[in-house]
């Protein structure tokens, strides 16, 4: 079977074999390309139409315990500019995103634990009684069950948290011994059954990442059926011991994402800050291959520009309604429109 064809067995059924999957993976000519990137933008607009949600990230501690080879603000970055949000600051930040008309905030930051489990649930709490109809996303790392389901009672709707990588032993090289693929798997099995919109997710060419590690994440994935996944180039930092690793390929990023919304169609697909950073038009260019969310950064300016997990992150500078203007008008440009909606999952 060509890739033409396996591309139409994919769209049609949802699902290949793992060689099949590894046979579109390893690349296609402009034609192919544009066949599969096709396939999964007409997927997404049958279910999502041509709207893009937009939701508000605040990243609101750069303090981190773990210490994650590919990552700037790993612990051992003894060049990082640290800081913490408080809670004010933190409400702050969605004030001016409500105004703004965002109605998602995606809480983001290092395994803090200055922020106790009581912490959390304060800022949830605050957020939901101010802005009842808005919808809270936590991105932080992995806790407790007990904590997960304190959150989740405070109000949280949501929570993102990347695999990886499905490989244990790919898992271990790109982090510490203290962390384990198991309990990252348990922390995801955890959120998912506690109720939880839940996300997982990958880096595309991380350090020692082969094409039987994608596939092995797709299938991960496809069984796992999250609410939402997060994929994006990995893009090396300069303070990590990976500082000298190449850049993960666009092109196959990108391939990743369309084959994802083939193999998970109702799945939330963020165009990510990381393939806008890889490439100058790359939030578009995720759109056109099959994603539907962007998150802009609305994080006060002392944090946004200290929040800086690879090199040449875009985002760290500039004014919220500058980004709202400039990506409204770059998605009206392929006939596209932002929403700035809750944006739920229709898993």
């Amino acid at each position: 079977m060509d890739k033409k064809q396996l591309i139409a067995k994919l769209d049609r059924e949802g699902i290949l074999p793992a060689d099949d999957l590894a046979q579109l993976l390893r690349g296609l000519d402009s034609e192919e390309t544009e066949l599969l990137s096709g396939c999964a933008r007409r997927k997404a607009v049958s279910l999502y139409g041509k709207s893009v949600y937009i939701r508000g990230i605040v990243e609101f501690t750069n303090y981190c315990r773990n210490d994650c080879r590919y990552c700037g603000i790993r612990r051992s970055n003894t060049r990082a500019d640290r800081y913490r949000l408080s809670k004010n600051e933190i409400l702050s930040a969605c004030e001016g995103g409500y105004r703004s008309g965002f109605r998602t905030f995606v809480l983001q930051g290092g395994e803090d634990m200055h922020y106790t489990d009581s912490d959390i649930c304060e800022i949830v709490k605050a957020i939901k009684d101010r802005w009842p109809e808005c919808a809270v996303t936590l991105s932080i790392g992995e806790r407790s069950r007990s904590g997960y389901e304190s959150y989740y009672a405070a109000g949280a709707d949501r929570f993102l948290l990347r695999q990886e990588t499905s490989s244990p032993s790919h898992y271990a090289y790109l982090h510490p011994e203290t962390m384990s693929l198991a309990n990252r798997k348990r922390c995801l099995d955890d959120l998912k059954d506690i109720g939880y919109q839940t996300g997982c997710g990958i880096m595309v060419g991380s350090p020692g990442q082969t094409i039987e590690n994608i596939v092995q994440d797709l299938l991960y994935m496809k069984d796992f059926v999250p609410h939402m996944i997060g994929i994006g180039p990995f893009i090396p930092h300069k303070d990590t011991p990976f500082a000298n690793e190449p850049a993960g390929d666009a092109g196959l990023c990108l391939r990743v994402l369309s084959i994802t919304r083939l193999m998970l169609p109702k799945v939330l697909l963020p165009s990510t800050t990381a393939l806008g950073t890889a490439v100058s038009d790359g939030r578009l260019q995720g759109i056109l291959a099959g994603a539907n969310v962007i998150m802009p950064n609305i994080t006060p300016p002392r944090g946004r520009c200290r929040y800086i997990l690879y090199d040449g992150q875009i985002g760290t500078e500039g004014d919220t309604q500058e980004d709202l203007k400039r990506i409204g008008d770059d998605l009206k440009s392929i006939g596209y429109f932002a929403d700035m909606g809750r944006g739920d999952s229709i898993m």
